[in-house]
């Protein structure tokens, strides 16, 4: 595939049909925000309610769609076997670099807020209290809450990045094509994806990711102001624990700083060395819970959650809660519910997956389909389970035992694990409180910089139609810089939910994307069954005499 880029100036090696593009929309966006934000976040609110009530089953039943082509991907002894990349080629990294730099950049910051805070809420509320079946708050609403937060953070999530990390890496260093999105859709719609339908994907996967990523650092920089407030900076935080204006500009010029230093190094060196340095501090603030937290509590939680969860995954993964409208009904309060938790996560992935998913191929070159599989979406899953597990067991088993007597609860949701941990350590030490205070914040620190950078180097690498060499630094530069006005406008014109609004309408587009390239990437592992057997060669390194027509030479089928 003939992707236009230019041979020098500004633009030297990117392909403005796609970097132009998306850098007049986020800058519209951002200057929207900034300078009209009721009438920005009227709009975007009205686009948002559109979407819920229109586009929620979609949302619900595509997700269960990439669910179950993984599944068949890995099993599937054909294509399970298959290397992403050419047949002789090893791995790059190790597991343990490879395992860090995913759980990092696709779902570890998440982990810091919504570890604790998540089965707290759903402890309190969800479709089960609504319906009457169990009671919020209470001992016999513990295996729901668990329920439901494995079900946001567990192979729904991990799907919807590994379909596009698939797609990526199947085609790119099997076929040859460049890493970017529309190289996932060339058995669908071939050559045609040199020209406008391939620059509008790739202009749809740059706003998505800035939007997705976006979403992760306004939770992130919410809890970052939180943290510090906790170890002693003042003035970032108003009396009810929000961050305020100045809060939050000191912490995304950290943030972002740092991410756009760690950038300008390459994967292979900061965000490798970032990802190795938090997935310590996880395994050490993780042990903390385990073994001074709930333990049994947080065992019981684990596998009884887990057991329930895979019980009900299929019916949670095709259930859509139609409203009457009637205002205060069961079914309007269970459709409600819906867009708030299911709905806005299976957005939020979505929007994620173009970052997470060409990162994910770019870091795995060399495995096999179903170790892709196995590693991308059951470990990263089971790991997010064990946070659940021991973080929010041990906050529910505080406030439930009256030992808390609501100061966990009564936690703004970036503050819970801050004022879990203090509550926890300072009758012990106030230094020690202080301490572990202080590993939170580095551990949130790097994540959140792990997250940033890597997406400002994803959105590039789209932008120079999928090349992975260096990039040139006045555009690392002006990404890193977008991230954090998007971030800032939007939270200042209105707090996260602004961000979680104009996120859910951003990934609406790209999940059609999505869905395509899972039907494509189907096709295509098919159609090289048949050349297996016919003893035609599958990788690009084999097939340097196809014919101009674009057909394996030999035989009639298309070499797409």
């Amino acid at each position: 595939m003939d992707i236009n880029t230019k041979d020098g100036g500004f633009y030297n090696g990117f392909s403005t049909a796609v970097a132009v593009p998306a850098k007049i929309i986020i800058s519209i966006l951002v200057v929207w925000a900034i300078f009209w934000p009721i009438q920005s976040g009227a709009v975007l609110n009205g686009f948002n309610a559109f979407i819920l009530q229109n586009f929620a089953a979609w949302y619900i039943w595509v997700v269960a769609f990439f669910i179950i082509v993984c599944f068949v991907l890995a099993v599937w002894p054909a294509a399970g076997r298959l290397n992403l990349g050419l047949d002789h080629e090893k791995p790059e990294f190790s597991n343990f670099s490879w395992f860090s730099m995913m759980f990092g950049a696709g779902i570890g910051v998440g982990m810091l807020t919504w570890a604790v805070a998540e089965p707290v809420s759903h402890f309190g509320s969800n479709p089960e209290t609504i319906m009457g079946l169990t009671t919020g708050g209470a001992a016999d609403n513990v295996r729901m809450a668990y329920k439901w937060s494995f079900l946001h953070w567990g192979f729904s999530a991990w799907a919807c990045y590994a379909i596009c990390g698939l797609s990526l890496a199947f085609f790119s260093y099997r076929r040859g094509l460049p890493l970017t999105i529309r190289s996932g859709l060339t058995p669908l719609f071939g050559q045609s994806l040199a020209g406008i339908l391939g620059h509008v994907i790739d202009v749809v996967a740059v706003v998505a990711t800035i939007l997705g990523v976006a979403q992760t650092l306004g939770f992130g920089v919410d809890q970052f102001v939180a943290g510090l407030s906790r170890i002693g900076i003042g003035g970032l935080a108003d009396a009810e624990g929000a961050a305020t204006t100045t809060g939050i500009i000191i912490a995304l010029t950290v943030i972002m700083g740092l991410s756009t230093l760690s950038a300008l190094s390459g994967v292979g060196k900061g965000i490798k060395w970032l990802s190795n340095i938090n997935m310590a501090l996880s395994i050490v603030l993780l042990g903390f819970f385990i073994i001074f937290g709930a333990t049994w509590f947080g065992f019981n939680a684990m596998f009884i959650g887990l057991w329930d969860y895979v019980l009900a995954l299929p019916e949670l993964s095709l259930t859509v809660f139609r409203s009457d409208g009637v205002e205060g009904s069961e079914s309007f309060l269970l459709a409600q519910w819906q867009g708030w938790w299911p709905v806005f996560y299976w957005a939020w992935w979505i929007a994620f997956a173009p970052f997470v998913g060409l990162f994910l191929a770019r870091i795995s070159r060399g495995r096999t389909i179903r170790e892709f599989v196995l590693g991308a979406l059951i470990v990263p899953a089971l790991m997010c389970f064990v946070w659940f597990a021991w973080a929010g067991g041990t906050a529910i088993d505080l406030e439930l035992n009256g030992a808390a007597n609501g100061v966990i609860f009564d936690a703004a949701n970036g503050d819970k694990i801050f004022a879990m941990t203090e509550f926890m350590l300072s009758p012990i030490s106030e230094w020690l409180a202080w301490g572990m205070a202080l590993l939170i914040v580095v551990l949130l620190m790097t994540f959140l910089v792990t997250s940033a950078d890597s997406a400002v180097l994803i959105v590039n690498t789209i932008n120079a139609a999928g090349d992975e060499g260096p990039k040139s630094r006045p555009h690392i530069l002006f990404w890193g810089v977008a991230l954090a006005l998007v971030v800032a406008g939007l939270l200042i014109s209105g707090g996260t939910t602004a961000i979680q609004t104009a996120m859910v309408i951003g990934a609406l587009p790209f999940s059609v994307v999505m869905a395509l390239m899972a039907i494509a990437l189907l096709k295509a592992i098919y159609n090289d069954t048949r050349r297996e057997k016919a003893g035609v060669p599958t990788t690009h390194d084999n097939i340097e005499g196809a014919t101009g027509n674009g057909l394996a030479p030999g035989l009639g089928v298309p070499a797409e």
